[in-house]
């Protein structure tokens, strides 16, 4: 039986490097942020490398990929 609450389909958030993190303005020093949907993003500001790599596409097994 599934916990009161849990979204069996969520995916955990992004690992973040504290170090950075710390005294970021943009995310209070957490290392993510959470978007207008809800979802926990690696803050753009204090985490190198936050959008180097696309995001798996949770809805299908591959990662998305460009329109070439």
């Amino acid at each position: 039986m599934a916990s009161y609450g849990a979204d069996q389909n969520a995916t955990p958030p992004p690992h973040p490097d504290l170090g950075p993190a710390r005294g970021c303005e943009t995310c209070l020093g957490w290392g993510t942020v959470v978007t207008d949907d809800g979802h926990h993003e690696l803050c753009a500001t204090c985490q190198q490398g936050a959008y180097d790599d696309p995001p798996l596409d949770t809805r299908t097994s591959s990662p998305r990929t460009s329109g070439t």
